[in-house]
């Protein structure tokens, strides 16, 4: 009851000719029937199944609860052998269980083995690393996003595959757009992302002071978080300029004694200041209260005033 057939899709008409899908056809042999597609824009040639359907889907399913997916087919089988095969068979003054007694000598056995499932279908990762499959979304490592890649679904699992590679396995979902993810998935993604944009900053600063990149290489020689330095870069770089800042580090550099660090640069961009005879810096940070009181003052209309004064002259 509760197997799905994602893969079998529907025929490709051309005219009368009919291309069925490979996967339908290898089902349909395996087990003994002839597929035969309903006329186009004929409804009424499909009205008995599509009945059919409505009547599982109110009678059986409606207001239904379940464990699991072994839970709800076990409740479907029973449901198929009771109810289901005691009401009467449409157009006929017998049961269902009765009509398929009657009909069961003409029908073919059933082969010894079930189809192999699952078949294998080919999927694109986007922009984001997640593979659509069923209306739902698995992760897959970011190193796949825009790649192609194939999906193996049973009734329990998904495997994503890379060739004959299994990229990752998630158990199945039902739901409809749930996002499946692993935990590794999204660690290694949010860690990538942090990486970028602690490079971007470096980038940035080697831009604009290229003597930083210099320094970091000694920094990180020597042990010093690469992280702090370019933080410490970059703010000297926002209170000093990038000028200052180029030749303070020069200065740095080439000096012997003590490894260069953001601290050592800012000292001696400090002694540069006092050479110059120019005050030292004050990083005050105001509070908030504090700095709205600077906030401009919009005046007045005093055309306002001219009016009421005008309003007055009239009635006197």
């Amino acid at each position: 009851m509760a197997h799905r057939t994602e893969f079998l899709t529907l025929p490709e008409r051309h005219g009368d000719a009919i291309r069925f899908n490979p996967t339908l056809l290898a089902f349909a042999a395996h087990y003994r029937y002839d597929p035969r597609p309903v006329a186009v824009a004929r409804g009424n040639e499909k009205g008995r199944v599509e009945r059919a359907i409505r009547y599982i889907r109110d009678n059986f399913f409606a207001a239904r609860s379940f464990k699991d997916l072994d839970d709800l087919n076990a409740q479907a089988d029973a449901w198929c052998e009771g109810v289901a095969a005691d009401r009467l068979c449409p157009g006929l003054d017998m049961t269902v269980r009765q009509a398929f007694a009657l009909e069961q000598p003409y029908l073919l056995p059933l082969p010894d083995t079930s189809f192999e499932w699952p078949a294998q279908i080919a999927v694109s990762i986007g922009k984001t690393p997640y593979a659509r499959f069923d209306l739902n979304d698995y992760s897959v490592p970011d190193a796949y996003v825009r790649c192609s890649l194939s999906i193996v679904a049973t009734q329990k699992e998904v495997r994503v595959l890379d060739g004959a590679k299994v990229v990752t396995c998630h158990l199945r979902s039902y739901d409809k757009c749930a996002q499946v993810e692993d935990a590794a998935h999204i660690k290694a993604l949010v860690d990538e992302k942090r990486a970028a944009r602690r490079h971007s900053a470096t980038d940035r600063l080697a831009a604009a002071v290229p003597a930083s990149t210099a320094l970091l290489e000694r920094a990180a020689q020597n042990g010093h978080s690469l992280h702090s330095a370019v933080i410490g870069l970059n703010r000297l770089l926002q209170h000093y300029g990038a000028s200052e800042l180029q030749a303070g580090i020069l200065e740095v550099l080439a000096l012997e004694g003590p490894s260069p660090h953001p601290n050592a640069v800012q000292l001696i961009l400090e002694r540069r200041r006092e050479r110059r005879r120019q005050p030292p810096l004050l990083h005050v940070a105001l509070p908030r209260h504090v700095q709205d009181k600077d906030s401009p003052v919009r005046p007045a209309r005093l055309d306002l005033y001219d009016q009421l004064k005008e309003t007055s002259d009239d009635k006197s």
